[in-house]
């Protein structure tokens, strides 16, 4: 017997037998429902039998027999009238346990998410996909088979999204595109730093999400809740669904807050900011301008997260700041790092290890964060070094900059669409998806092994473009992406060090290094940052007008 638990209230399992009443009864189980119709197998045992053993066990059992394949739903409104007046917990079966688990997801349709339902299943063993429609429907069958067609949808109206769109209707204007997302504002995201350095105002790094939608591009303002595939399909919420010839998947990723305990409830208070929040980017510069003395935690997630420097370009500007009025003596700077290295591509190492200096920073590694007290002021850091057994510490602190654990978002981590560990499966070079030949995606939500920065995203969305439009015209992928990605290391006001790197490290620069070298602080490199990415990303990237972000062709080996 293996039980399967969805919830504290119910688990499920495959088919019992009279002899597995005992085990349920001593893991606290006070009900069963059987799922089950009598004589669908040779070594089926009988609900009654089962019903026996149950009253003599002091368990309450109950039948509701469901045909293989075909939960219906009058089903289902009878699962939640039998159920409402069982005792708790509960434990259904059929079969395998699909059965019961199908029941309890289209009964929890009215009460919760589509991707926490989904989410609850997958983990328990099920996957629900095939009856997400039915969930999106408030559990019913809904009679559309779609409600919009257009031939691109595109998942996520942020910088790759839109960057997509605009590279797609400058190859070929006559396409139908839908771009889906549910936000009133688009973000320039790595303007936020700057913001919490005091260099910019969170306002220059805003547009309305209306604004910026191009011309001929259908905006669906909604939040998708499921993927089908295989019916060519997005399920809004709400059930509305969405068809296409060609999808393209760039919703970002998620800020896992709520995984650090304590955090959000002191975000934004008692010292506790993150750069990582467009609310909060100025607070960061307010608690910079008013730490006087005291102690200064930055702290770095595990991989992956996006800008994998920017957890450390805050600890550099505030140390700036400090140096320059002359508090930094009297300030503490500690940079907690879940990983074990300062940057993972050791070419520029060497010129952010002499800002650490600098600044008097200690780096302590292999550090993650796991809870916080604001009122405390206390921050508690797992401890876990190579070789060594997993301890725990805890930290006062009078500023913290906290950057939060990062994942895909639940609709794309419980979706068909990813690996193992949630993120789109797509191929590295051409960004097509493994399984899903008409299925792209781009930015931080797939898994191709790339840093996770707007400058990615603004070589993606041309190679992703030039693709889509080879297959539509009956051909193979054309175009390839190096994996390249830009981190500008804001070290001090004035000074960054550019770094550009693409799949395994290797060194990507722009420029010739006689007019910038990545590798060294440069005011060009802040030149850049501060005054021509801005207007690069607003009036360019997102206008499909690819400076600097050809997409690579693939090249043919020689026969």
């Amino acid at each position: 017997m293996e039980i399967k638990k969805i919830t504290d209230k119910v688990s499920v399992s495959p088919q019992i037998t009279a002899s597995d009443i005992s085990e349920i009864k001593e893991a606290g189980y006070r009900a069963i429902i059987c799922n089950r119709p009598d004589g669908e197998g040779s070594d089926q045992p009988s609900f009654e039998e089962i019903e026996k053993a149950a009253k003599k066990a002091g368990l309450v059992a109950a039948y509701l027999p469901v045909e293989t394949g075909m939960v219906t739903d009058e089903n289902v409104v009878e699962f939640g009238n039998i159920v409402k007046d069982l005792p708790r917990p509960v434990l259904g079966y059929c079969r395998s346990g699909t059965r019961s688990a199908t029941l309890w997801s289209l009964h929890e349709a009215q009460k919760r998410p589509l991707p926490e339902i989904l989410a609850a299943t997958k983990a328990a063993g099920y996957d629900m996909n095939g009856v997400a429609r039915r969930v999106a429907n408030g559990g019913k069958t809904p009679t559309q088979s779609g409600d919009a067609k257009f031939d691109i949808v595109i998942v996520g109206g942020g910088a790759g999204g839109i960057a997509t769109a605009s590279s797609l209707l400058a190859r070929k204007s006559s396409l139908s595109i839908a771009i889906i997302d549910p936000s009133d504002v688009h973000y320039y995201q790595p303007g936020w730093t700057m913001v919490g350095g005091g260099v910019f105002e969170a306002s220059e790094t805003a547009k309305t999400m209306g604004s910026l939608i191009p011309r001929g591009v259908k905006w669906i303002k909604a939040a998708v809740s499921a993927f089908e595939p295989k019916n060519n399909a997005v399920i809004l919420e709400g059930c509305t669904v969405v068809t296409y010839d060609r999808l393209v998947v760039s919703p970002g990723l998620k800020l896992d807050w709520g995984a650090i305990e304590g955090l959000e409830e002191t975000l934004g208070r008692n010292g506790v900011t993150s750069n990582y929040r467009y609310d909060l980017a100025p607070y960061t510069w307010q608690l910079v301008q008013e730490l006087k003395e005291g102690r200064a935690l930055f702290t770095q997630p595990p991989m992956p997260i996006k800008c994998a420097g920017a957890p450390q370009k805050a600890m550099y500007l505030s140390g700036d700041a400090w140096f320059r009025n002359g508090a930094l003596k009297d300030i503490d700077i500690q940079f907690m790092n879940a990983g074990g290295l300062l940057f993972g591509v050791k070419e520029y190492v060497p010129a952010l290890m002499k800002y650490v200096e600098k600044y008097d920073a200690t780096l302590n590694f292999f550090n993650t964060l796991t809870a916080v007290d604001g009122a405390a002021k206390k921050a508690t850091f797992k401890v876990a070094k190579p070789d060594s057994e997993p301890t725990e510490i805890t930290v006062d602190f009078d500023m913290m900059h906290v950057c939060p654990p990062q994942v895909a978002p639940d609709f794309i981590r419980v979706s068909p669409l990813a690996d193992v560990a949630g993120w789109v499966d797509v191929d590295q070079a051409t960004l097509r998806h493994k399984t899903f030949d008409n299925i792209w995606s781009l930015g931080d939500v797939m898994n191709a092994p790339n840093a996770k920065t707007m400058a990615a995203a603004r070589k993606q969305a041309p190679t992703v473009a030039e693709n889509i439009v080879a297959d539509i015209k009956g051909g193979s992928p054309v175009a390839q992406y190096d994996g390249y990605g830009s981190c500008p290391l804001t070290v001090e006001r004035g000074k960054i060090v550019m770094a550009e790197f693409g799949y395994g490290g290797a060194l990507k620069p722009s420029f010739p290094s006689f007019i910038l070298d990545g590798t060294k602080p440069s005011r060009a490199a802040w030149f850049l940052k501060e005054k021509l990415l801005p207007p690069i990303y607003w009036q360019a990237m997102l206008k499909g007008k690819e400076w600097m972000a050809k997409p690579e062709e693939i090249k043919v080996a020689a026969q």
